[in-house]
């Protein structure tokens, strides 16, 4: 059996074989760092074990753990990725490989973990009763008992629809925008949390679509926090790597995988 201070170091140097890459400024000096992935792609992954090792962050929060979850990410569990993979149940979670996100949590040993997602029957009754609803008294300060703009409202219902293969009925959209707001102000709330307790940095592991700036996770955290700096990573696939919605984008090889339309077919 490998210790856990082998295998934090195989996870770290083949992080850095893959993606060799200096932290930027902005991240070295940030409060809250956003790590955005594409779920599926090994060296997005790679990368964001990397410059976890770098920030050596006091907080971890990933958009895969509910606080349960999280709970069971005990220190002890992390010393094997097996052991971690069975105690935060990961099987049966829907997220892609943990051998990709193992090596995160290697490359931050001594960080608390937190478990920013939202349970799926919690999600189910938020968009039920209502997302503010569900929230609690925190709706106001986080932006949820207010409509969106309705030009954002209209772009985001058409990014839905786009991403869901042009095959949801028009009537779901509203409910699909509800569900990402509802995402992401749980994760802002969990990091800010994380940032009152451990007084940071905090890591954040989670998809581009939660890590952007303009109405992503850092737009609910500023709400609440506007003194606290933030850095957001975005990560795409063959493509242009600049764009305004994140402090910075890095590009990677794109991943083989099926037609994700094939479904709606």
């Amino acid at each position: 059996m490998k210790t856990f201070t082998v295998i934090c170091a195989a996870a770290l140097v083949a992080a850095a074989s893959a993606w060799a890459q200096p932290m930027p400024k902005g991240m070295k000096a940030a409060q809250i760092v956003l790590l955005g992935e594409i779920h599926d792609n090994p060296d997005h992954h790679a990368r964001q074990a990397e410059f976890v090792g770098q920030i050596a962050p006091k907080a971890l929060v990933f958009e895969m753990l509910t606080a349960k979850q999280a709970a069971s990410a005990t220190p002890e569990a992390r010393r094997e990725r097996d052991v971690l993979e069975t105690a935060v149940g990961w099987a049966n979670t829907g997220w892609p490989d943990f051998g990709m996100y193992f090596p995160v949590f290697a490359a931050a040993p001594a960080a608390a973990i937190y478990g920013g997602g939202v349970p799926r029957d919690d999600a189910r009754q938020a968009l039920k009763q209502g997302i503010a609803t569900w929230f609690g008294e925190q709706a106001a300060a986080y932006g949820l008992s207010a409509p969106l703009p309705k030009e954002q409202q209209q772009e985001r219902e058409k990014m839905q629809m786009e991403a869901h293969c042009d095959a949801l009925p028009e009537a779901m959209l509203p409910v699909m925008v509800d569900g990402q707001r509802l995402r992401d102000a749980a994760l802002a709330r969990v990091a800010v949390q994380a940032l009152q307790e451990t007084g940071g940095p905090v890591a954040i592991i989670l998809g581009n679509g939660h890590a952007r700036k303009d109405w992503g996770v850092p737009s609910y955290i500023h709400r609440v926090r506007p003194d606290a700096v933030m850095f957001a990573l975005g990560q795409t696939e063959e493509d242009d790597t600049a764009d305004p919605a994140f402090d910075m984008v890095l590009s990677a090889p794109k991943t083989p995988r099926e037609d994700p339309c094939k479904a709606f077919r």
